[in-house]
């Protein structure tokens, strides 16, 4: 059994971990789960997560309950053998984040005999997780270009307090091309998505969040040549969704000749709908000044892919993620190399590594 200690990590280790678990037909015992966290133990997004994974294998599980600082999880063989696929549904019971869920879950595409999918109950657009669109039309489509077969539909939207969102991941058994993301490609353009609740359309937030991001974008030259023509507007999609909490979310994509970069803000209490789309557009510019292959959050998520199939990616910074992650990637012997730059970071593994 494989010891980790979480004091200090959050939820991203324990995802992880228990994906790396079923992937390496490793059992593991997660101690101090959280321990970075005011409220450390397991919440009720992590507990969704163990409950999910565990499922899917039949794995043997201890410390599946609330307020858990310890866990132990075996697999029982299901990774080495190849996971048989199969419909199942979860209920997360809050606002805990589903797209965070369907993160943990992608990976096991590359041992999957069968088709996997997953109907998952609880919040699509909250803090701290990726928005639902920036998993389906950043993520998803980054991926897919290197092999992964994946899809999500949505059929409800769940903003906080109440969550009672609702989306379905779809996967296919994939086997993984290297990543190769290391040098950004020619720009070639931005798509904006801004989705409102139906509580908040007499107010028209979907399309002043859109209108706050495109006025303050820099798309007429930032990080590109003055004689290039500026960066065009590929696509705008204004989006009114039924969710039982008021919320909005904005989510920009910014494409490439190399990969997709994503940025994103939510909808707030008492914080205008123009700030909204400012701060993802902020978040944008500063992509564009730099010259890295993919976002931030994007280079955290990526690093258990580069794991898998090996590849380089330029990542915009060292956080402390990818730090977290290197070094549980090297307890399952699947180091990732790092070489800082003047700018950002380099990941890499050789793709021949076993």
């Amino acid at each position: 059994m494989r010891e980790l200690d979480g004091s200090s990590a959050g939820g991203q280790f324990l995802r992880t971990a228990l994906t790396l678990s079923v992937l390496e037909d490793v059992p593991i015992r997660v101690e101090n789960v959280r321990g970075d966290r005011d409220d450390p133990g397991l919440g009720n997004q992590h507990l969704a997560v163990l409950e999910t994974m565990a499922e899917i294998c039949d794995a043997e599980v201890s410390g599946a309950e609330l307020g858990a600082e310890t866990v132990e999880f075996d697999p029982g063989g299901a990774g080495a053998g190849g996971l048989a696929g199969g419909s199942y549904a979860v209920d997360i019971g809050t606002a805990g984040s589903v797209t965070l869920l369907f993160d943990a879950l992608l990976p096991l595409a590359t041992v999957l005999e069968a088709p996997l999918s997953v109907t998952a109950t609880g919040g699509t657009d909250v803090e701290w997780s990726p928005p639902l669109e920036y998993f389906r039309q950043i993520k998803l489509p980054l991926l897919g270009a290197h092999g992964l077969v994946a899809s999500c539909e949505v059929d409800r939207r769940g903003f906080y307090p109440d969550g009672g969102g609702r989306a379905t991941l779809r996967i296919g058994p994939s086997s993984l091309e290297p990543l190769a993301l290391e040098r950004r490609g020619d720009l070639e353009g931005v798509r904006l998505y801004s989705t409102e609740s139906a509580s908040l359309a007499d107010r028209d937030v979907a399309h002043r969040q859109l209108e706050g991001a495109l006025e303050r974008l820099d798309l007429a030259g930032a990080g590109r040549n003055a004689d290039d023509g500026g960066l065009e507007v590929l696509e705008r999609q204004e989006r009114t969704a039924e969710s039982p909490s008021p919320g909005s979310a904005l989510v920009i994509r910014v494409d490439h000749g190399t990969g997709i970069a994503g940025f994103d803000a939510l909808g707030e209490r008492g914080k205008p709908a123009e700030r909204v789309g400012e701060d993802a557009a902020d978040a944008a510019n500063r992509f564009l000044e730099g010259d890295a292959a993919v976002d931030r959050h994007m280079g955290d998520q990526l690093l258990i892919f580069l794991a898998l199939a090996g590849g380089r990616v330029r990542v915009p910074r060292e956080t402390d993620h990818v730090e977290t992650s290197r070094a549980l990637l090297e307890a399952f012997g699947r180091e990732v190399d790092l070489e800082r730059r003047e700018e950002g970071a380099v990941v890499s593994r050789s793709p021949d590594l076993p």
